[in-house]
């Protein structure tokens, strides 16, 4: 058993051994490539020829990939000496050219376009030579060849004059044209037709182009015909609208009724493009007949022209709706409606594939995807109002296509149907979930590239429009959001991952706060700690100082600033550690200058001591941005630590890359105040000023909104107290006017019972009481509190929500009418000292009222007892 085994490692072994010996051979062929020296002697020209002469001896002796270099170099020869260009360069390209191949055919065709197109030719027989050079080839035995002298001919049609055209290019072409040349030639014959027809007057084009069209749209080879007709909306243009209705039109009714498909293909495309030019009469008569007609023909038997006719279907229904009847506007509709479901069926609300053949089945899906593509030029011509009863099932189908393809068609123009829909956006959200939760990433991606625009009509919109809309938003938007997240960071496509990071900073706009801190924040920093792709952390960072900018709850922020200190400015992974830094750049684009001084630039400084040279090495080119947000001499301190820590690079630093980086950055932080112009200063010191308003303005808000919440928690247990005293002075009434009822008489009237009631309680409570003098003292006080205007019960009751509102907002519009540029620090203690007086003054006024309360019960208990003496 061993010995088999060493026999077999030993075979292994010597075939290995073989491999390697085999190995030595491969440069040989690379040595036999090299030239030799008669090769080389043969590449090898002459330094004193100039340089006609040079292309001269090349075009004539040299090889093809001279003879290639100089046909490139062409245009830069007619440049320098056009003269002896055309006189001795040309010929020569013209004789190579009979036998070259096809690269440098291709080549000769840019370079002679260059020269026609950049006016280099002056005379014009040199325009001549080029010309019959390009004419001579357009007929090559080469399709690909053939068919890129003819572009290079379409191309120059444009920058030639129309007396050149005239004797250069239509003289040859009636020849051309007829059915005794070859195929491509006439194919050539139309497209030139086509060219030409918008550079000439309409007589010009009726008299000598218009007979040369009618035979080549009547042309025996179908291909030729299709292709004709696909040139009359230029011919169409050309002669005008009389001649066009005239002469154009029958042709165009002709070629549709045609027996090729392609034929039918082209004829309809062109009647769609030449709607405008048609009347509303010849519409209604001639073209809806004929476009009825064709569809129904291709819905039947004809699939291939399908996805075309699915493609142009937007632009037809758009083009003839302003002549259709309700009639005709309905077939239409209900036609695509058929097409948005052909090869599909409906099975308890989902649909799926039909089981066709797959070439069947994959132009069934294209047709589907036009159609995909046409839905927001179908709801605009059905009418957005009528959406839900007329194009939603429709829609969802199409969102819930089983083709891939199909749906992300629908992603991809999703934000254009929320924009038509307006008011009802509503409808869609629960396609906006579908796709955002889509099994193809494909999918999504359609969908982020207009993600923000379309969150954003979708809740803005859609709020208040119903209970439905409301759910949609609350409870589905966020966890849709959250699973396309995960579901992006689960697949191996990083650049899809980062756009959805990066449309995410929209979330601020679309959601509230809270939701995005309790579902949003923690993965971020999750992504930025642990995701293994550069580009997706650092749009996470993004991510996450846009969330940190527009939070409007200081305790939120802390936690969020702390969170960043202690997971990436303190991490234990000197990566987390590079990341902060990539934080801080971001941090200083959006954030004020203020803002990031106080709550970044001081844990950014102290990684100076950080142990990993990377870290220390990115600080360094950080510093001129650094200190590009220290404003002196407020901020002298801080200006001196940044000091400071440059003066530990440059004394304790032992890395030579950081070394080198740190005296290079010191020569820029020397230069800074000097090189950059004052207008750039300052426009970034108004754009600085801006965001500190900013954030100015959202610190005020959160204090109002603060503000305003307690004072609705104040009000509500004022009013429960109020609903409670008011039960308790109902009874102690009851009881007061049983105790009077043998003093009053019975026959009094409810008014004026009232009023002695109102009197004698009045009277009780001015009334001093016997007991003891402490007591008295004790009943004064609060007589002197209840007197007092804004206390007790009189001044709290009248006090609800909307007073307060309006008394911060003034507080804030005063305070800001004082300081014309409120700082962060002065406006929030103004705010929060009215806040905390109007608080205590109330809760005095509160129990001033208890205490009132308690003496008035004392003094009717101690009035009926005496009543009850007497």
């Amino acid at each position: 058993m061993f010995v088999g085994k060493m026999t077999l490692s030993q075979s292994g072994l010597f075939g290995q051994i073989d491999d390697l010996q085999d190995l030595t051979f491969i440069e040989r062929p690379i040595r036999r490539s090299l030239k030799t020296a008669e090769e080389i002697d043969k590449l090898t020209v002459d330094e004193d020829l100039n340089d006609i002469e040079r292309a001269v001896y090349l075009l004539s002796s040299g090889q093809d990939v001279q003879r290639a270099s100089v046909i490139v170099n062409l245009p830069n020869l007619v440049r320098q000496n056009p003269a002896e260009t055309f006189r001795r360069v040309v010929p020569k390209v013209r004789e190579v050219l009979h036998v070259a191949g096809a690269d440098m055919q291709l080549a000769a065709a840019g370079s002679f376009l260059t020269i026609l197109q950049d006016d280099i030719v002056l005379i014009q027989t040199h325009t001549h030579s080029i010309l019959q050079i390009v004419l001579l080839n357009l007929d090559h035995r080469d399709a690909v060849v053939g068919s890129a002298w003819l572009e290079t001919l379409l191309s120059a049609i444009d920058a030639l004059p129309k007396e050149t055209i005239r004797q250069e290019i239509l003289s040859p072409l009636v020849s051309k044209a007829q059915l005794s040349q070859s195929v491509p030639a006439r194919l050539a014959s139309c497209r030139i037709l086509g060219k030409v027809a918008a550079k000439f007057e309409s007589s010009v084009v009726k008299k000598d182009l218009l007979p040369l069209v009618r035979s080549l749209c009547q042309d025996v080879e179908y291909e030729v015909r299709s292709c004709m007709c696909r040139q009359l909306e230029n011919i169409a243009r050309g002669i005008g609208l009389e001649h066009t209705k005239a002469v154009v039109l029958p042709e165009l009714v002709e070629l549709a009724r045609d027996e090729g498909s392609t034929v039918r293909l082209a004829a309809f495309d062109t009647i769609i493009n030449l709607l405008e030019m048609f009347d509303s009469d010849d519409r209604t008569r001639v073209i809806f007949p004929l476009v009825k007609t064709f569809c129904e023909k291709c819905f039947k038997a004809d699939e291939a022209v399908l996805a075309s006719l699915s493609f142009q279907y937007g632009k037809l229904c758009h083009g003839l709706s302003a002549s259709f009847t309700d009639e005709q506007h309905l077939w239409f509709l209900e036609f695509y409606k058929k097409l948005c479901c052909l090869g599909l069926q409906h099975e308890n609300g989902h649909c799926e594939s039909q089981p066709y053949p797959l070439e069947l089945e994959n132009k069934y899906a294209l047709v589907r995807r036009n159609c995909a593509y046409n839905f927001p030029a179908m709801v605009l011509f059905a009418d957005p109002n009528h959406f839900l009863s007329e194009l939603y099932r429709t829609f969802s189908s199409l969102c819930h296509d089983p083709e891939i393809s199909v749906r992300r068609t629908a992603a991809e123009g999703f934000h254009e149907v929320v924009k038509l829909l307006g008011p009802n956006v509503h409808y869609v959200h629960k396609e906006l979930i579908t796709l955002l939760q889509d099994d193809s990433l494909e999918v999504l991606d359609a969908l982020l590239n207009h993600l923000q625009e379309t969150l954003e009509l979708a809740t803005s919109r859609g709020e208040g429009a119903g209970p439905e809309s409301k759910q949609v938003n609350v409870p589905d938007l966020v966890p849709a959001l959250v699973a396309a997240e995960q579901k992006a960071a689960s697949s191996l496509r990083w650049r899809v991952h980062e756009k959805l990071l990066q449309r995410y900073s929209c979330l601020p706009r679309v959601i509230s706060g809270d939701q995005i801190y309790f579902r949003f924040l923690q993965r971020m920093f999750g992504i930025i700690t642990t995701n293994n792709v550069l580009p997706v952390q650092r749009e996470a960072a993004r991510t996450l100082c846009v969330f940190l900018r527009y939070n409007r709850k200081q305790e939120q922020r802390q936690e969020i600033i702390s969170k960043i200190m202690q997971e990436l400015a303190q991490g234990r992974s000197y990566w987390n550690r590079l990341r902060f830094l990539d934080l801080c750049e971001i941090a200083i684009d959006l954030f004020s200058k203020s803002y990031f001084c106080k709550h970044f630039l001081i844990q950014a400084l102290e990684l100076v001591n950080d142990p990993v040279a990377n870290v220390r090495y990115k600080l360094c080119h950080m510093l001129p941005r650094l200190r590009s947000t220290i404003r002196l001499p407020a901020d002298k301190h801080l200006l001196q630590q940044l000091e400071f820590c440059v003066r530990k690079l440059l004394c304790r630093e032992k890395d030579k890359d950081v070394v080198a980086t740190v005296r290079k950055t010191v020569l820029e932080l020397d230069k800074m105040d000097i090189t950059e112009p004052y207008h750039k200063r300052h426009e970034r010191d108004l754009l600085d000023q801006k965001k500190e308003k900013e954030e100015t303005l959202l610190l005020e808000m959160e204090l109002l909104e603060r503000q305003q919440s307690e004072a609705k928690l104040v009000g509500e247990k004022h009013t429960e107290k109020k609903r409670r005293d008011s039960k308790a002075g109902l009874s102690g009434s009851k009881g007061m006017s049983g105790s009077t009822s043998g003093a009053t008489l019975s026959t009094s009237a409810g008014k004026e019972m009232r009023r002695a009631k109102l009197a004698r309680s009045r009277s009780l409570s001015s009334h001093p009481s016997t007991p003891k003098l402490a007591n008295s003292e004790k009943t004064l006080k609060v007589k002197e509190s209840g007197s007092c205007p804004g206390s007790g019960k009189s001044s709290i009751i009248p006090m609800n929500d909307d007073a307060l509102r309006s008394h911060h907002f003034n507080v804030a519009s005063s305070s800001s009418s004082l300081s014309p540029t409120p700082s962060t620090s002065s406006m929030p203690v103004l705010i929060r000292s009215n806040t905390s007086s109007s608080v205590d003054h109330r809760s005095n006024g509160s129990k001033d009222t208890q205490s009132r309360k308690l003496t008035i019960q004392r003094k009717s208990n101690s009035f009926g007892m005496q009543s009850g003496r007497e």
